[in-house]
This record gives C-alpha cells, sequence and structure tokens, in this order.
C-alpha cells in the first residue's frame, strides 16, 4: 500500500483536482480494508488531465484494459471520448472516475466530499453516507462487506454524538 499512498501523494503536490473513493477512502473513514488500486473521481478537463498526466509520467502509465496497453496521451481530441481511465503505473494500479455509481457527477462526489489532512497535504475523500450509497450500488461482495464496516462505523460516530453518551 505505501507505493498507492505515493501516488496520492503525486497527485496531491500536482495539484491534481480529485476526491478519493472506493477502497481508500473506507480506509479514510476507518474500515479495515486491503485495496489493490486507488479510486478517485475527478473532472476531466484537459487542464485537470494535464496535471493528472505530468503526475504520472514517469511512472510509465498505460491504459490498463485495452488489449494493446497504450501508454497514457491526453490530447484536447481525445478527452471529449474520456469518461474514465484505468491506469496500470510502475507504482500501481490507480482508477481515474469522472462520476461514481450511487452518487453522480464529479460535482456532486465533491459536494459529498469532505477534507482529510494527509501527512503530504490536504485532499477529498467521499464521506461515509456517499460512499456506502456507493458501495451499495455497485453491490459486489467486496463492497458488500465494505458496507458493513462503514455502517458500524458510522453508527459508532452518531452515537458518540448522542446527548447523554
Amino acid at each position: 500500500m505505501p507505493a498507492l499512498e505515493s501516488l496520492l501523494k503525486r497527485l496531491v503536490q500536482r495539484q491534481v483536482e480529485f476526491v478519493i473513493v472506493g477502497g481508500f477512502a473506507a480506509v479514510a473513514h476507518g474500515a479495515s480494508l486491503v485495496t489493490q488500486d486507488v479510486d478517485i473521481c475527478c473532472p476531466f478537463t484537459l487542464a485537470n488531465l494535464d496535471r493528472l498526466q505530468d503526475a504520472l509520467a514517469d511512472l510509465h502509465p498505460i491504459h490498463r484494459l485495452t488489449p494493446a496497453r497504450l501508454p497514457l496521451h491526453i490530447t484536447s481530441d481525445s478527452i471529449g471520448r474520456l469518461e474514465n481511465l484505468y491506469l496500470m503505473t510502475d507504482w500501481g494500479q490507480l482508477d481515474c472516475l469522472s462520476r461514481v455509481k450511487g452518487v453522480g457527477e464529479f460535482a456532486a462526489v465533491q459536494a459529498a466530499s469532505i477534507p482529510i489532512q494527509l501527512p503530504y497535504g490536504r485532499c477529498l475523500v467521499l464521506g461515509i453516507d456517499a460512499l456506502i450509497e456507493a458501495k451499495l450500488a455497485i453491490g459486489e461482495t467486496r463492497d458488500k462487506l465494505a458496507v458493513i464496516q462503514l455502517e458500524a462505523i458510522r453508527e459508532r460516530i452518531r452515537s458518540a454524538h448522542r446527548p447523554g453518551q
């Protein structure tokens, strides 16, 4: 996981606009999950994807779901055809989503996020309620298991804030 955290550090340092979603978001809320990739939601603007491409350039990013495993190359012509980027880098997998199932486009994801301070800077993570909705919408076994933990964490937070607790 240290290499995956290094990916996040790169994105923060290069001022890529994004929200952490997926397994890393669950871990940020206190879930004990192991994740093999970093999932982010970001605006698919040329400026933002240029910063992303610059942040990853020396890590040899390739499109991992294409048969030819093409290198990442963002242009003003290609940007209109992109909805998601599923990348493999020297440091691991990075999935960049323009929308999150159960939550919506980047603006909705950003509105449902909370700031967190990491050792290398501040970034946004999908809030626990929206993260639960996203995991339920995906509905895979690992997501359902994450929801069990996230709901328990949410309940613990709520009971700590109830009067008389």
